[in-house]
C-alpha cells in the first residue's frame, strides 16, 4: 500500500510549530467502534495503559493507514519504531483539564528523534476538551516555552492523528461537554539518522523566498530543515546577524531563552572559529549556557567533532557528559568519534556512560565498530546504560523494513539481548524485542519467536471470559 508523504509546507509547519495533523482514510463506523470498545474496557477493567494495543488490537489499523504511515515516514524515516510505551488518556465530562507540561523536556537536542502521536476516536471540538499545544514551544527547556505563543487546540473529526515533537508543551484542555473524550498516545522513535529527505520534498531552500515562522528564529528553523534533508548546513547560508562572537557567547546565558536560542543558532555563522569558545562553555556551571552551547556545536557540525573528542577525557564529569551528549546529537557527522566514544564506555561515571552509549547509537550506525562494546554494556550495573545499550543496538540492527540499507552490525548481540527479554524494566524488554527483530538473522528470529510464543497476549481474555 502506497503511503501519502507530507508536503514541504507540512514539514515547514512541523519544524516551526512542533506538530502536524492528518486524518485517516478509515470510516466513521470504524472510529465509533474503537470509541465504544475503549469505553467498555475503561468501565470493566480500568485504564489498560501500556497494554492498550493488545487489548484493543484494531487500533493498529490506524498506524497502517497510508496517511499515518506517510507522516511517520516523513518525520522519522521509513524504519521508524513504535516504542513500548503507550497510554489512553481519558478526559471526563466537566473536567478542568491539565496544566501545560512537556513529556520530554530539557533534552539537549532539537533534532526529531522522538514523536508523540495522538489518535482521537471521536469528533473532538473545543468543548470536548482536546489536547492543547503551544506552537514552537518544543525548542524551549524553561517555562518560557509554555508562553511563547498562544495555546492551540488540536480539534478535528474522528480519526484525526496528531504528530507532536516529544518536547512540545501540551495539556488536556477542560471538557465542558457531557461526553467522554479519549485520546490514545503512542511514542515513536527514529532509528536511522537522516541521509536524504523522506517526505515529498520538492524544494531545497528552507524559506524559498517566503518567511515561515518568527523572523528572529530563521537560522534555527533552517538548521532543522537541512538536518531532516540529511545535508550539513552550508557556511554560505549562515549568518551571525552582525553580532560579535563574544557577544553571542555571552547571550547563551540570557535571562530570555528566546534570545539564547537566537545566539546559539547565530554562532555557527563564525564556522570553525566558534568551536573553541563553545567548548569552553561546557565548563560553565549554569546548565543554560552548556545546553545552548550544545545546540550551537551541533549547528556548527563536523568541525566540532575533534574538539569534543578531546574533552571526553576531561577531569570534570559534567564536561565529559556534555561532550558525549553533543557528539551523539551530531549523529553520523560524528562517525570519526566512535573509537573515542567506545573508549569512554569505561568511564567511572555512570552518567557519562549513559550518554556515551546513547551517542554510539547515532554516531556508530555506519559500521560494526561500536557493536562489541554495546553488547558488553548490556551487562553494565547502571540501569540507564543497559537501557540505552539495548536501544543503540536496535539502531545498529539489520532493518527488515529499510531493506535497501541493510546494516547487520549488531548480529553478535543476540545472546545478550536474549538475556534481557525478562528484564525487570518493561522498556528494556520491549526494546530488546525490537532489536532482535531488526537484527533479523535466523538466530535472532528463533529467539524472538520462542519468546513471543511464551508471552503472547490474548486480547479477548477478560475477567468475564477467562478461557
Amino acid at each position: 500500500m502506497a503511503v501519502h508523504l507530507l508536503s514541504d509546507a507540512q514539514m515547514r509547519e512541523f519544524i516551526v510549530n512542533g506538530f502536524v495533523t492528518v486524518t485517516t482514510e478509515l470510516s466513521a463506523q470504524f472510529h465509533d467502534a474503537i470509541y465504544e470498545k475503549t469505553m467498555s474496557v475503561f468501565d470493566k477493567e480500568g485504564n489498560p495503559g501500556n497494554n492498550l494495543l493488545p487489548r484493543i488490537p484494531e487500533i493498529q489499523q490506524i498506524f497502517d493507514d497510508p496517511n499515518v504511515r506517510g507522516a511517520l515516514t516523513s518525520l522519522l524515516g521509513p524504519d521508524y519504531y513504535m516504542q513500548p510505551h503507550r497510554h489512553p488518556h481519558y478526559n471526563p465530562p466537566g473536567s478542568k483539564g491539565q496544566g501545560l507540561h512537556q513529556d520530554g523536556g530539557k533534552r539537549w537536542s532539537h533534532h526529531t528523534r522522538r514523536l508523540l502521536v495522538f489518535y482521537y476516536p471521536q469528533d473532538t471540538p473545543v468543548e470536548l476538551g482536546p489536547t492543547g499545544v503551544v506552537p514552537m514551544s518544543h525548542y524551549f527547556s524553561t517555562r518560557e516555552g509554555s508562553e511563547i505563543s498562544p495555546e492551540q487546540p488540536v480539534v478535528g473529526e474522528a480519526g484525526t492523528v496528531a504528530f507532536a515533537n516529544y518536547d512540545l508543551w501540551h495539556r488536556a484542555m477542560p471538557n465542558s461537554s457531557e461526553k467522554r473524550r479519549y485520546m490514545m498516545k503512542f511514542l515513536y522513535a527514529r532509528m536511522s539518522e537522516p541521509e536524504e529527505p523522506t517526505w515529498a520534498n520538492r524544494e531545497t531552500a528552507w524559506a524559498n523566498g517566503n518567511s515561515v515562522g518568527p523572523a528572529e528564529h530563521q537560522e534555527m528553523f533552517r538548521h532543522l530543515w537541512n538536518w531532516h534533508r540529511g545535508v550539513e548546513d552550508s557556511s554560505l547560508h549562515r549568518t551571525s546577524n552582525g553580532a560579535s562572537l563574544s557577544d553571542l557567547v555571552s547571550s547563551l546565558n540570557s535571562t530570555s531563552e528566546s534570545t539564547s536560542l537566537q545566539a546559539a543558532y547565530a554562532l555557527p555563522g563564525f564556522g570553525e572559529q566558534a568551536v573553541s569558545a563553545l567548548v569552553r562553555c561546557l565548563y560553565d556551571e549554569p546548565e543554560m549556557i552548556r545546553r545552548n552551547a550544545c545546540y550551537a556545536l551541533n549547528a556548527v557540525g563536523s568541525p566540532a567533532v575533534d574538539a569534543l573528542c578531546k574533552v571526553l577525557k576531561d577531569p570534570s564529569e559534567h564536561v565529559r557528559d556534555n561532550a558525549a551528549e553533543a557528539l551523539g546529537d551530531l549523529g553520523n557527522k560524528a562517525e570519526s568519534a566512535v573509537p573515542a566514544l567506545v573508549e569512554a564506555l569505561s568511564d567511572e561515571s555512570g552518567r557519562v556512560r549513559v550518554r556515551t552509549v546513547e551517542a554510539l547509537g547515532t554516531a556508530g550506525q555506519s559500521s560494526s565498530v561500536a557493536a562489541p562494546s554495546l553488547v558488553k554494556a548490556l551487562e553494565d550495573p547502571n540501569d540507564g546504560v543497559r537501557r540505552n545499550a539495548v536501544f543503540a543496538l536496535a539502531r545498529l540492527g539489520n532493518s527488515a523494513i529499510w531493506a535497501c540499507k541493510l546494516r547487520p552490525w549488531a548480529e553478535g548481540a543476540v545472546e545478550g539481548l536474549q538475556n534481557l527479554l525478562l528484564d525487570a524494566n518493561r522498556y528494556v524488554r520491549g526494546d530488546a524485542v525490537h532489536a532482535l527483530y531488526r537484527i533479523g538473522t535466523p538466530a535472532a528470529k528463533s529467539v524472538l519467536l520462542h519468546h513471543l510464543q511464551t508471552t503472547r497476549w490474548c486480547p479477548i481474555t477478560t475477567r468475564e471470559s477467562t478461557f
